[in-house]
């Protein structure tokens, strides 16, 4: 028997797939800024390539998503718009790959990052090998519409690392009855969807495990699976609970949040989120300021708001307040924090494929 979704360890969600869900939304006319805030969420720190959204969140967001918009089909829909680089050091990993046999091999290893608790099991099938799906706890309505996303994806993801090249006789399998909505999206698909099968799963024939990928790059695709074996390790790391709390914090509109809201957000009573962060030996506090100092750098080197925009945007009452407590975290007052971040030379970016798919 499968574990309920708040039995599991939450690792969170990318807030990039609800940034790009939201703007669906926007196209069917929905209000996504005031349905985000309504959860609880921050829509300018969803544009992030590195925050997660609790999976709580996610899941509720998505749930008021799918009935406000009356559209069920929004992972169908979410897996048309996904492009490679926007699944961060994977997306760049699997482009940079020398065929789609070993691009594929990095989706299953490496799926954790994008959507946690499901995993690829990989077999073969005669001439055909599969990629089938598995849940290893139960998401509520978040599953189906990953599952969506993802196995919809993978038709699109290799319509875009091929080219013009088609997928042949590759098909999608879904455990499910063919939804009424079906047949508006059937000819957005490349491949052949079955339901009614005994698994979710994307089916290839062997030989299209060699199809080259044109973007190729052996040196990249060595750097990035390294990129993507570092985050994994990471998100291992960060199963704690105060690792949970602090994803709630760094999505959280208004910020700062009250710890009622985040405890809420987290399905746990005030007194159980104190007591299990101080065995992590951690405090609310704590993490609220941490997030503080990170956002406060960020907005120091990155943007021209003055001290009292910034203080504002932080949860302090006036810029005398965050100055207080900028110096008492870093030794220097924010304007010479910034004045030092102008002088120090700009890092050299590592070139990365054309993102133009």
């Amino acid at each position: 028997m499968r574990a309920s979704a708040s039995q599991a360890q939450d690792l969170g969600l990318p807030a990039i797939y609800l940034h790009l869900l939201a703007e669906l939304l926007r196209s069917l006319n929905v209000d996504e800024r005031a349905l985000l805030l309504r959860v609880g969420l921050d829509p300018a720190r969803l544009q992030s390539t590195e925050l997660r959204v609790s999976q709580a969140q996610a899941s509720e967001f998505v749930t008021r998503a799918i009935i406000e918009s009356g559209e069920p089909g929004l992972g169908i829909m979410l897996a048309n718009e996904m492009k490679l680089p926007l699944h961060g050091a994977l997306g760049i990993a699997v482009m940079s790959s020398d065929n789609l046999g070993q691009a594929l091999e990095l989706v299953s290893r490496f799926l954790t990052l994008r959507a946690p608790h499901l995993r690829v099991l990989q077999r073969q099938e005669g001439s055909k090998v599969v990629f089938r799906m598995v849940c290893d706890v139960d998401l509520g309505p978040l599953q189906g519409f990953l599952l969506d996303a993802i196995l919809f994806g993978c038709a699109t993801m290799g319509a875009q690392l091929l080219g013009s090249a088609p997928l042949n006789n590759a098909e999608i399998r879904r455990r499910s009855n063919e939804p009424s909505y079906f047949h508006r999206f059937r000819h957005q698909i490349a491949v052949p969807v079955r339901f009614n099968q005994d698994e979710d799963a994307f089916v290839l024939p062997l030989t299209e495990l060699d199809a080259p990928i044109r973007f190729s790059d052996v040196q990249l695709a060595a750097s990035s699976r390294a990129e993507c074996e570092e985050a994994l390790q990471q998100l291992t790391e960060d199963a704690g609970f105060a690792c949970r709390v602090r994803r709630v914090i760094e999505t959280s509109h208004p910020f700062p949040p009250k710890l009622a809201q985040v405890a809420n957000t987290l399905f746990v009573s005030e007194r159980t989120l104190k007591r299990r962060l101080q065995e992590e030996s951690c405090s609310f506090q704590q993490l609220v300021d941490d997030v503080r100092l990170d956002r406060a750098g960020d907005l120091l080197e990155n943007t021209g708001l003055n001290l009292s925009q910034i203080a504002d945007s932080l949860g302090y009452a006036d810029a005398a307040n965050f100055t207080r407590a900028f110096k008492r975290w870093t030794g220097v007052s924010p304007s010479h924090y910034r004045n030092q971040s102008k002088a120090a030379p700009v890092p050299v970016q590592e070139p990365r494929p054309a993102t133009s798919l």
